[in-house]
């Protein structure tokens, strides 16, 4: 029996029927858990990447009165000509934080200064730039349209309206927004506490000094994940590195659960001999599923240890960095009260041609430039493997290949998502 033809090996890539897409898992992901109780009350300092527990309400008018967008005179527009010039006496200066001490007039002018509040009556500012001032205490006024340069009361805000919704996590503009309205604390969600830790016998901790002898590597993506997660504004609970024994595996993850609202592990849920975290996970909880028909980021597992929820990442660096930002970082948004929403991804134009298969969503490390008929124009970084850490420093963000696309050709329409949108 000729033994000279044998049948193709399998492709360990290939999305098989047991695979989710991407929509289903996130969609089971997000349904599985909700936001972690408890609340406490924050200077607005402190606030910082703190999440909303509360809706917050204004309970006065911004700007508290009409005011001033400009140094210059403050007149009744009824006594401004409809051209030519008119000159009036200068009777008043008013400067932010004072008030005039006197009815207005009509048929004067008042000095007036950026930000200061208009009495009853004038209703237009001219500023000092297109006035003349005169040594005898008069000014020569040009024609202006009425409202000129002034700020209503409450054009800003009103009072009654909701400022910040329930949910937002808080930008340096948020913080401002609320002491605006003199605000001076609020309120927020608790700070989420994240477990990590490595699994591996060949995975060395670089900060403890150990040594990467003969068939080890430091671990990089512990550091990764850390970084991400503070980023993200968690408590980071550092487990270090589990060694490759199934014991050692669950009382890991068990003390985890008793310490942590979440869980995520990097390696270990594949199904190899070495591969324990899957397991582990099934013995002290459950899990949900591990099987995303992606590229790169196979395999990544989904459960509970206990009430906890689990990620397990894939090992491989590039795998792991970006099944984060595609499902645990929404996972971990959740978790925190905030308000859904997604990264805004910009539409591109590939300069490269690249094969994927149909059923499979898959990323490329992409960077972006701008064409000389000035769209946006999309560059691969020139190596897809997912252990090579360096291209998510190079690149500056992800080419999204749907699943029904059969592959990429110059000229081919993109989304990116640019990291800026994905590490906050």
């Amino acid at each position: 029996m000729s033994t000279d033809s044998c049948t193709p090996a399998p492709d360990a890539f290939a999305p098989g029927k047991d695979m989710l897409r991407t929509a289903e898992a996130l969609e089971r992901l997000l349904a599985a858990v909700s936001p972690v109780e408890g609340t406490e009350d924050v200077a607005l300092m402190d606030a910082l990447g703190r999440v909303l527990a509360a809706d917050v309400v204004s309970t006065r008018a911004v700007p508290p009165h009409d005011n001033t967008a400009v140094d210059g005179y403050a007149v009744f527009h009824a006594d401004l000509p409809a051209e030519g010039t008119v000159t009036l006496p200068v009777t008043g200066r008013i400067a932010a934080g004072h008030v005039l001490d006197r009815p207005a007039r009509r048929g004067e002018a008042l000095r007036i200064f950026t930000g200061a509040p208009m009495p009853p009556g004038p209703d237009t500012i001219l500023p000092q730039e297109v006035c003349t001032a005169h040594e005898d205490g008069t000014v020569t006024l040009p024609p202006v349209k009425q409202g000129a340069n002034l700020r209503k009361k409450g054009e800003d805000i009103q009072p009654g309206a909701v400022i910040l919704p329930a949910g937002r996590r808080l930008r340096p503009q948020d913080i401002g927004l609320a002491a605006s309205v003199g605000i001076g604390r609020l309120t927020v969600r608790r700070t989420l506490r994240a477990a990590v830790f490595s699994t591996g016998d060949e995975v060395r901790d670089p900060v403890t000094g150990q040594d990467a002898g003969p068939g080890a590597i430091y671990d990089s993506n512990r550091f990764v994940l850390m970084g991400l997660l503070r980023g993200l504004g968690a408590e980071v609970i550092d487990l270090g590195i589990v060694p490759d024994e199934a014991a050692t595996v669950r009382a890991v993850l068990a003390e985890a659960g008793t310490r942590a609202d979440v869980i995520i592990t990097s390696g270990g849920v594949s199904t190899g001999d070495t591969d324990h975290v899957k397991g582990a996970v099934e013995d002290l909880g459950a899990l949900n599923f591990w099987r995303i028909a992606i590229r790169p980021g196979r395999p990544l597992a989904f459960g509970h240890v206990g009430a906890v929820p689990f990620i397990g990442l894939p090992g491989n660096p590039v795998a792991s960095m970006l099944t984060f930002l595609i499902f645990a970082r929404p996972l971990l948004l959740r978790l925190m009260g905030a308000e859904d929403k997604a990264p805004l991804a910009v539409p591109a134009v590939a300069d490269f041609a690249f094969k994927k298969r149909v059923g499979r969503r898959e990323w490329v490390r992409a960077s972006v430039r701008r064409g000389d008929d000035g769209r946006l124009v999309l560059s691969r970084f020139p190596k897809e493997g997912s252990g090579i850490l360096t291209s998510m420093v190079v690149s500056g963000g992800l080419a999204e290949l749907p699943e029904d696309l059969p592959g990429v050709e110059p000229g081919t329409v993109l989304d990116f998502l640019p990291f800026s949108e994905l590490l906050t």
